[in-house]
């Protein structure tokens, strides 16, 4: 059968390789900021970009009161909710780990797509989501060697029970976001859709809103951890614009026709994109688990595409 892959698939992909780049730019700043600080500093600098490209080029035109509602209730859950855990997962596990359990809303989503938008998967496309989450959970659990916990990234920073449900309730709320802003996306008003990019300015500019009123009510774990940088906010820049900017918006764009269960599987693979990164971060070459996983991933993608 030949290997025919569809364009939202592909954009799916390129999200995933957006968040596993991504991934890895942030646990500098997120380290030295904080969580809340770090996604504050990240959505105020993409919003910028965002609403800069949606002015230039008119695409702000395709907005509407309709969407809006929906687009900043996606904003609301996946980034202020889900952004913001993911990070403080990150900070406390390591981006190995935190890619693990934010991995889940890939399973999370496609059970909602089932329940709530009725969409279903036909046996081949099931086996190579399965196979896809298998690859990608194997190629991080078992992606360690003895040793490498000493490393910067993998040591514990505060509770591992409080990293593991920031990382849950991150996967929960990317699949919730996904699952609202699917309807908007897919529609189209006077024949013309939302553009994903104004779509992405909204849903950003909303949850910055959020993050700026907590730390107006003068709430202590909204505050920087140290005061930022040059340094610490050109890396927050390039990680809001790869991971946020660039990936959020592939996303949406793939929303527009792909199936929520499917976009969320292919976009899941991003851990397995990390290996590489990590393998010439921490100059150890990826261990059997790890290839394992990467073979199961690769496998259950090109089930998928071949459906």
């Amino acid at each position: 059968m030949p290997l025919m892959i569809a364009t939202y698939d592909l954009l799916a992909l390129c999200a995933a390789a957006c968040w596993a780049s991504g991934s890895l730019l942030a646990v500098t700043p997120v380290r030295h900021l904080g969580a809340f600080a770090f996604t504050r500093w990240r959505m105020l600098l993409v919003a910028a970009m965002l609403w800069s490209v949606s002015l230039i080029t008119g695409s702000w035109h395709t907005l509407s009161w309709d969407a809006a509602g929906p687009l900043a209730a996606s904003g609301m859950v996946g980034i202020f909710i889900g952004d913001t855990a993911l990070f403080g997962a990150m900070q406390r596990l390591g981006p190995r780990r935190a890619s693990v359990l934010f991995a889940t809303h890939a399973a999370f989503c496609a059970a909602l797509g089932f329940l709530v938008l009725g969409e279903r998967m036909g046996l081949q496309a099931a086996l190579g989501g399965a196979l896809t989450i298998a690859g990608v959970m194997s190629a991080i659990l078992l992606g360690r060697r003895k040793g490498e916990e000493q490393h910067a990234w993998e040591v514990d920073h505060g509770s591992l029970k409080v990293g593991i449900a920031l990382g849950l309730l991150a996967a929960m709320g990317q699949a919730a976001s996904t699952l609202i802003a699917k309807p908007v996306m897919s529609a189209q008003t006077g024949g013309m859709a939302v553009d994903p990019i104004a779509a992405s300015a909204v849903r950003v500019s909303l949850a910055c809103a959020a993050h700026y009123a907590i730390l107006w009510m003068g709430v202590g774990a909204a505050r920087a951890h140290q005061p930022p940088t040059t340094r610490v906010l050109l890396q927050t820049a390039l990680n809001g614009f790869v991971g946020m900017g660039l990936g959020m918006t592939f996303i949406l764009m793939a929303l527009q026709k792909g199936d929520v269960g499917m976009v969320a599987i292919l976009s899941s693979v991003s851990p397995v994109l990390v290996l590489p990164l990590l393998w010439w971060q921490l100059g150890r070459a990826p261990t059997w688990g790890s290839w394992l996983g990467a073979g199961l991933t690769v496998a259950g993608t090109a089930l998928i595409l071949m459906r």
